[in-house]
């Protein structure tokens, strides 16, 4: 068996079961302690605490002006490194097509091009975060080793797409067998890390914005 037939199959097979119970698992968990009963008297109606939890995904999308000096940095390039997995995921035509072959459908993809510039700019975005953490006095303090692990498993496909484009160094098949263990290691650390907040930001936002508006306080 060839280091890509492994990385197709037995390797990938496993990844996405542990992806998909570590991520059930991580929900129930959090819908387990949702469930603790607020003694607080309600101030408002139900459907306006729904208004208001969905609100605050919205407001709390774009911090306030007097903040946004302090974390501008973080803010763009969090949304820029992420829009741009997102779409390198998504829509380079050989993902769309390995997708394909479990899902049994397709969508249009982006032009190669686009894709490799949108991925270096993921990347670049990625190693400037990287460096802003390990010298900033404050991130540097704060940074535990899930940030440098989530950080390396998020990279690391990237880095080994690139070496498959390139074609650099080792034999073809041995590069993409490299790049599909990449995705498999992130399928892997996903639900056990701090990339888990893709699942979790908008839900926890909402359910700050309902629990405070149902107190009778604006977020």
């Amino acid at each position: 068996m060839s280091l890509l037939d492994f990385a197709r199959g037995t390797a990938l097979q496993w990844s996405l079961y542990i992806f998909v119970v570590g991520i059930i698992w991580r929900i129930l968990g959090a819908a387990l302690v949702m469930r603790r009963k607020d003694m607080s008297q309600a101030r408002i109606s139900g459907a306006e605490r729904v208004k208001e939890g969905a609100m605050t995904i919205l407001t709390r999308s774009v911090p306030p002006e007097t903040f946004e000096k302090r974390i501008r940095f973080s803010h763009i390039t969090g949304y820029l490194w992420h829009i741009g997995y997102f779409v390198v995921v998504l829509f380079f035509i050989p993902h769309i097509l390995f997708i394909k072959s479990f899902l049994g459908f397709e969508w249009p993809g982006l032009p190669n091009p686009m894709i490799l510039v949108i991925g270096a700019i993921t990347l670049a975005t990625l190693v400037a975060l990287l460096v802003r953490r390990m010298t900033h006095p404050v991130l540097k303090l704060i940074s535990t080793a899930d940030d440098y692990i989530s950080w390396l498993v998020a990279a690391l496909p990237l880095i080994t797409g690139y070496m498959v484009v390139a074609r650099v160094g080792l034999h073809y098949e041995t590069l993409l067998g490299l790049h599909v263990l990449s995705f498999c290691l992130l399928l892997i650390w996903f639900p056990f890390g701090k990339l888990m907040h893709v699942f979790f930001i908008f839900p926890s936002r909402y359910n700050v914005g309902a629990i405070f508006a149902r107190r009778g306080v604006r977020v």
